[in-house]
């Protein structure tokens, strides 16, 4: 029996012609500065305890090409009671475009705090010299906190379309964003996402804050970016077609370009050739997607760090990605993907890793096996500053075996898979062995390859050499095998305890009750191809790393609907990606996805497509 697959070695540059004269001129960069009758705001003093006065912003809003006139253009900082809570809008009046689509805000507006995320959306106005003014136009820039807006910014089709796809999950219709107030990171992260992929002050994709190591999504942000830009250089019935395509089954017409934008970000496999020939018939913004796509999902991959056949993966509570490599080191990544450490981490008694866990206190827990002059048969741990806290080799009790997999519980221990023996290790959080020796032992652990931990501290072991999950009570006293799977290559547990396995040769996903009832010896469908990892979202769905499909799927988790049903496409979610071997998955807490891919060496997120998890994920997923 083959316990994991086998291993193989293994930007855009974008451009925006049309409006960089209008843009220079708006910036003052060789050009005239923002027309005199650009409408200012007058200022209601009223601010909250603790308030923060916002700083003046020169503005420009655009449709396409052309101005947008007569545009009202409100700032709003985010709400605090959950996601998609109403934002507090922070002037009084709002201001309103001139004929050149300027407008002018003057500082002294109230922010709820130097920290308040604040945004800006431009609704209505005409384009240029069109005859009347467009009621679908609704345009969004998220602009970041208050304490650093910029000096100058656009509102236009391309900083819609990244906001949406950066802010998706805490986004709401009728543009109500907010995020629960345990969740300051996670919307923080998201807003820089959005900097990150196109310039507030330019309205060009991607932004200066872009990691380097990354490929440019520029292509698929212009896409939207022309399919909104079809309605907003239209008057009436001409924003049909977005809208129509927009609309999704069981659900309102979208009112606007904004509401349309999200319906399209959260359906990205729904009505793709209607939106792409919508983009076509506006090529305003360059370069956009050269043929009609598989679907509108939004993703980056990212190279360099130090990643050398990826592995494990996980995120901390900053929303850094941490990676652990076949090739004997570890890799950190920021949220931005941009590596913390140029070559990655070596030493520490790192080598062959296969698996990796975040505890508490964001250090990142690597089993290692042995490899060609290293020792292996360690757990090393680091801490973010890429320091050892087991020493120079790791911790070495409790009769690691080939360690291939390791959970760590809410009480601070780790839980380790011995594939060499087919043990299990539970190590303290200062790597005492609470298993004895040489780890607990049962006949029912058969080539076991990867372990999650329920909310009652039991582990859970996936069993690939005999099809079995076995529940191991936290003192190692109890072996609880269920026969449920086909050759598992992982699993996770959900919120309420059920036990959900990939299934690597059937391609398909179990589920297996806390109490140990089968409730399914295989879901298929939504692009499964030889599944080996499996993350489970803030809204309890499940998410899959397919090994042989360079493309991720969806399904439909317990927590409503019918549990199982295949969520993504027949290809899955994003079949055109780098991805190639894709071994671990994760959710961030600003709702990206991060997958590592061991046959490309990359790292790939894909942008506000899943419902966002508490992180460092330590127990169930949890909303943050």
């Amino acid at each position: 029996m083959s316990r994991r697959p086998a291993l193989h070695s293994a930007s855009v540059s974008a451009g925006w012609l049309i409006l960089s004269a209008a843009i220079t001129g708006l910036l003052g960069c060789g050009g005239s500065s923002s027309p005199s009758t650009s409408t200012s705001t007058s200022v209601v003093q009223n601010p909250p305890v603790g308030g923060y006065s916002g700083p003046a912003i020169a503005g420009k809003a655009f449709a396409g090409a052309q101005p947008l006139i007569g545009a009202s253009v409100q700032l709003y900082s985010a709400g605090s009671s959950g996601n998609g809570s109403a934002g507090t809008a922070l002037l009084t009046p709002a201001v309103t475009t001139d004929s050149a689509g300027s407008f002018s805000i003057s500082s002294g507006y109230t922010c709820p705090g130097s920290g308040s995320e604040v945004y800006a959306i431009a609704r209505g106005g005409k384009a240029g010299a069109a005859a009347s003014a467009n009621a679908a136009i609704a345009y969004f820039t998220a602009l970041g906190p208050c304490s650093k807006l910029p000096a100058t910014i656009v509102v236009n089709e391309v900083t819609t379309a990244t906001g949406v796809y950066a802010l998706a999950q805490f986004l709401a219709p009728g543009g109500n964003l907010g995020a629960s107030a345990t969740n300051a990171a996670g919307l923080e992260n998201a807003f820089d996402t959005a900097a990150a992929l196109a310039d507030v002050s330019t309205g060009v994709s991607p932004g200066s804050s872009f990691a380097s190591n990354g490929s440019s999504p520029a292509a698929t942000i212009n896409t939207l970016a022309n399919a909104l830009s079809a309605c907003g250089v239209s008057a009436g019935s001409g924003c049909t077609p977005l809208l129509t395509a927009a609309t999704r089954s069981g659900s309102a017409v979208p009112a606007d370009t904004l509401d349309a934008a999200l319906n399209i970000v959260h359906n990205p496999a729904a009505n793709v050739a209607a939106v792409y020939s919508l983009a076509l018939s506006s090529p305003v913004f360059a370069p956009g997607l050269s043929s009609g796509p598989a679907d509108l999902t939004l993703y980056v991959d990212y190279s360099g760090g130090g990643l050398n056949l990826p592995t494990g993966l996980g995120v901390d509570g900053n929303g850094n990605v941490w990676v652990a490599n076949y090739g004997n080191a570890a890799s950190l990544f920021s949220p931005l993907g941009k590596p913390v450490f140029s070559n990655g981490i070596t030493g520490f008694g790192l080598s062959a890793s296969y698996g990796l866990a975040i505890d508490a206190s964001n250090n990142a827990w690597i089993p290692n096996e042995p490899s060609t002059g290293l020792a292996g048969n360690s757990v090393s741990v680091l801490n973010p500053s890429g320091q050892s806290i087991a020493g120079v080799a790791g911790f070495t009790s409790g009769g690691l075996n080939y360690p291939i997999s390791i959970d760590v519980d809410s009480d601070g221990s780790a839980w380790v898979v011995d594939y060499g023996n087919s043990h299990l290790t539970h190590l303290s959080s200062t790597g005492q062995a609470l298993s004895g020796s040489s780890g607990y032992a049962s006949p029912q652990l058969a080539f076991p390859v990867a372990v999650a931990i329920d909310g009652n501290h039991n582990a859970w072991v996936a069993n690939q050499g005999s099809g079995t999950v076995t529940r191991v009570a936290m003192d190692g006293s109890q072996f609880t095998s269920y026969a449920c799977c086909n050759a598992p290559s992982n699993l996770a547990i959900d919120r309420t305890g059920n036990v959900w396995l990939a299934n690597f040769y059937s391609d398909s996903i179990s589920e297996v009750s806390a109490g140990g009832a089968i409730l399914s010896t295989g879901y298929t469908g939504g692009g499964l191809s030889h599944p080996q990892a499996i993350a489970i979202d803030g809204g309890g769905n499940l998410w899959i790393a397919n090994y042989r499909g360079s493309s991720i799927t969806e399904l439909a988790g317990a927590g409503g609907g019918t549990p199982g049903t295949a969520l993504s496409p027949s290809s899955g979610y994003g079949p055109h990606t780098a991805m190639r071997q894709s071994y671990s998955i994760a959710v961030d807490a600003s709702g990206n996805l991060w997958i590592s891919n061991l046959g490309s060496n990359t790292v790939t997120e894909f942008v506000g497509i899943a419902a966002p998890v508490r992180t460092p994920l330590v127990g169930p997923p949890s909303t943050p």
